[in-house]
């Protein structure tokens, strides 16, 4: 099986990596000549274009920073896709989005199928991340062994596009952790706590989530280096706000936290890393919320393993 894989930035890079070190037959293409370049140099071959990598492969993965980006690419390559082609978006994206596109590939004879990740891109770097996956059945069981190579725990949520909503709200749910953990810090700081005992504190404790025990440790080691910007936030948690708004759910700390990540891209610039958001305490407070001997950057020390399917509960 050819396997042909567009987008090459900070979790495709690292997804493509994962197929490559298990041997996959891989090409690759990006707008990033020099990301393409070090791929090649790893043993990927140069795709060219999406017409090209539609033409040559079996598969082809998109891994795109935007809904807009992946029409654009999906445009190139809908003409080349017929009978036995698989389209695989790992794209967080727009759920309306993800069912038109897939639906145009579909109607010429392909399969589609969403599968965007969660799990940061440590994770993502080492092949441990989680993988939702939206399709029918017979389509997943296709794509199953590729998910396996680039994921740990795989999800089939259903039909086409349910992946793309799952992981809008995961999103959401770790953005909301992560501007909870900035506030809960400040406040133990402002009380006098020492930080490296209030980061066990919450860790050990009902208050822990995954966001405390990896992005907690970048804020206080002063690193504020997830691999994941303020933009992409905005993406995601705008999402999951046109999710509510569309079936007119009423959400309180949805727009509020919208309203504090625009803040920070105005304070620390668009792109900013999103862990800088602990800075607008900061500012407000006076106070450092630092402490010693925490990583200047998350490294996965799971072991790799082949990956598996999960079942829903």
């Amino acid at each position: 099986m050819k396997v042909g894989f567009i987008g090459l930035g900070n979790v495709g890079g690292k997804l493509s990596g994962s197929l490559l070190r298990n041997g996959v037959d891989l090409y690759v293409h990006d707008l990033n000549a020099d990301f393409v370049a070090a791929k090649v140099a790893a043993g990927a071959k140069d795709g060219a274009s999406p017409a090209d990598l539609m033409q040559t492969c079996d598969v082809v993965i998109t891994c795109l920073p935007s809904p807009a980006a992946s029409a654009a690419v999906m445009a190139e390559m809908l003409p080349h896709v017929g009978p036995g082609k698989i389209w695989m978006e790992m794209s967080t994206t727009d759920e309306a989005e993800i069912k038109r596109l897939g639906a145009a590939v579909i109607n010429a004879g392909g399969t589609a199928v969403d599968c965007p990740v969660s799990g940061g891109c440590h994770r993502a770097d080492t092949g441990n991340i989680s993988i939702f996956a939206g399709c029918d059945r017979p389509g997943f069981d296709r794509v199953l062994p590729l998910l396996t190579l680039m994921g740990r725990r795989v999800l089939h949520t259903g039909d086409l596009g349910t992946a793309s909503v799952l992981k809008v709200m995961t999103n959401y749910l770790a953005t909301v952790n992560l501007v909870s953990v900035c506030e809960a810090m400040t406040v133990m700081k402002g009380a006098g706590m020492d930080m490296a005992t209030t980061y066990q504190a919450i860790a050990m404790s009902s208050g822990t989530s995954f966001v405390h025990e990896t992005e907690s440790q970048l804020i206080l080691s002063g690193s504020r280096d997830v691999n994941f910007t303020m933009d992409l936030i905005q993406k995601d948690i705008g999402l999951f706000q046109k999710l509510a708004d569309q079936r007119s759910i009423p959400l309180e700390l949805s727009p509020l936290i919208i309203e504090i990540m625009k803040d920070g891209q105005q304070r620390y610039g668009e792109r900013a890393q999103s862990d800088r958001i602990i800075e607008r305490l900061e500012d407000a407070t006076g106070l450092k919320i630092l402490a010693d001997g925490f990583p200047q950057e998350l490294i996965d020390d799971e072991p790799e393993e082949r990956g598996y399917e999960v079942a829903a509960r």
